[in-house]
Formats: structure tokens, C-alpha cells, sequence
């Protein structure tokens, strides 16, 4: 028992040391830092020891400045300000990223650039007969496996169909009849490349001295492209209601006249004609 206490006690009596020495030891440390660091004292200048810089604007509440002296309106009138010249900026989406210097300064047209290549030449065509001719259209052409469009035409299609509604005829069909008539299978001299062609050659020819072209034009079974000399062909049919432009040129108003099976040639009757054979053989 008596051996417990005196632990208790000693543990007791450590505790209060650490203290001791802990608050010893802060009070050391407060002292120095007080004894290093210096005290400073903030003194604020007085305003009469400012030196006068000659500044109109550095005025103290002892001084009064003369404002007897007029300020003028305008700064650029008195001179103070020089007025500056400047040209108005266009704001046009094309010119706006320009600068000042580009946009104010007229334009001066220059020579173009040499071409960085030489232009392919196109092979000049030859004349070339071609035997055979196939209308497939008004103005397409087949030879064999080749196919020709005629210059200066649009090309045209075999099923197009003209007319109002109700009263409608198939003018391609009409159009190609009447352009193989024409042709009549006979040869064409046409102005070919010189290595041939391939795919479907646009090209002008002729038949016996006459352009087909032309005559496709005038008869009103064609549309010629834009800017085409056959524009003016083409219009005057249309104004003309030919081909295309017009009314159906078929005629279905005669009709064959039918057979009278009791009749024959010099007024014999059928069945006695037939005894006639009969008695022959």
C-alpha cells in the first residue's frame, strides 16, 4: 500500500515539473523576441515640407489658384489637340478584313499570272464517213457500238409523249419515224476526233449536203441548246406548231374499205365462182 502511493505521488510530482519547466521555457522565448524586434515609430510628413513640383493640379487648402483664364470649347480649335484625318473604313464583308492601307488606296488591275501548265489540246476532228445509221431518237445516231448525238441539239428521248391532257401522242416515236425516213439508211460524213470517240461522240454531219441537225430544227423534232444557231430554226417551228409543237400528224381519218365477200370483180357471185374452179380442176 505504502509502495502505491509513493508511485502515485512521484507521477504526480513529474507532471508539475514538465509544467514548470514548459512555462519557464515560454517566457525565455517572449524575452527574446521582444528584445530583437525594435520599436518603429510612423511619422507622417507634413504638407509645407512638399516640395512645389510646378503642377497646377497639387494645390493645398492654403493656396488658391487663379482660374480667371477661359477654357475653350473645342480642345481642337485652341491648338492643344491636333485634328486627325481619318479616311472611312468600308465595312463590306469582302473589304473589312483589309487593312486601312489596302482599302483606302484605289485598285490598280494587273497583269495575270502565267498558267502553271500548258492547256491540254484538244485532237482536231476529221471527217469521217459512217455507213449504216440507226435512228434510236430525233438526233441520236447508233453505228454499230458507237453512238453520235448531232452538235448544237439537245438530245431527245423515244418515249416522250406530247399533247394536253386527254389528247396525248407519242411525238418521240413520231420523231424518230420520221428521222429514219430522212436518213433512209444512207452514209454521213461526220467530223470525228482524230483517235475516234468513246461513249456518245457529239458531233455535225451531213447527209448529201444537208445538215440533219438543220433539218431536225426546221421540221420542229428538235430542242436546240443554249446559244446554239439552231435556236432561231427551232422557235420559228414552234411558232409554226411543227414536230414537238404541234397537233398529231398522223392522220386516222381514211380507213381501208372493207371487202364485200358477196361481190367479185365483174359482178360474179362468190358461190358460183367457186363452182367455176371446181368444175376447172
Amino acid at each position: 500500500m505504502k509502495r502505491h502511493l509513493l508511485t502515485a505521488g512521484g507521477g504526480i510530482a513529474g507532471i508539475f515539473l514538465t509544467i514548470a519547466l514548459l512555462m519557464s521555457g515560454a517566457s525565455a522565448i517572449q524575452g527574446r523576441q521582444s528584445a530583437a524586434t525594435p520599436e518603429f515609430t510612423l511619422e507622417t510628413p507634413d504638407l509645407a515640407d512638399v516640395p512645389d513640383l510646378g503642377g497646377d493640379g497639387m494645390n493645398t487648402g492654403d493656396e488658391q489658384t487663379d482660374n480667371s483664364e477661359t477654357v475653350p470649347d473645342d480642345p481642337a480649335e485652341s491648338g492643344m489637340i491636333e485634328p486627325q484625318n481619318k479616311s472611312v473604313r468600308d465595312i463590306a464583308p469582302e473589304q473589312f478584313g483589309l487593312p486601312d492601307e489596302v482599302t483606302a488606296q484605289p485598285l490598280e488591275r494587273i497583269e495575270p499570272r502565267t498558267p502553271l501548265s500548258e492547256p491540254v489540246a484538244r485532237p482536231e476532228p476529221v471527217p469521217l464517213v459512217l455507213r449504216h445509221p440507226v435512228a434510236l431518237s430525233a438526233g441520236l445516231i447508233q453505228f454499230g457500238d458507237r453512238l453520235l448525238q448531232l452538235d448544237g441539239l439537245t438530245p431527245q428521248k423515244a418515249e416522250r409523249v406530247c399533247g394536253e391532257a386527254g389528247k396525248t401522242w407519242p411525238c418521240g416515236v413520231v420523231a424518230r419515224t420520221a428521222f429514219r425516213n430522212f436518213l433512209r439508211a444512207r452514209a454521213l460524213l461526220c467530223n470525228v476526233p482524230k483517235n475516234g470517240w468513246q461513249g456518245t461522240l457529239t458531233a455535225a454531219c451531213s447527209v448529201n449536203n444537208t445538215d440533219p441537225a438543220l433539218w431536225l430544227a426546221e421540221n420542229g423534232w428538235a430542242e436546240a441548246q443554249p446559244g446554239s444557231p439552231l435556236e432561231d430554226k427551232v422557235d420559228a417551228a414552234r411558232k409554226s406548231r411543227l414536230g414537238f409543237f404541234g397537233d398529231d400528224p398522223r392522220d386516222f381519218s381514211t380507213t381501208p374499205m372493207p371487202l364485200d365477200e358477196t361481190a367479185v370483180p365483174g359482178g360474179m357471185d362468190v358461190p358460183e365462182a367457186t363452182d367455176t374452179i371446181e368444175q376447172g380442176l
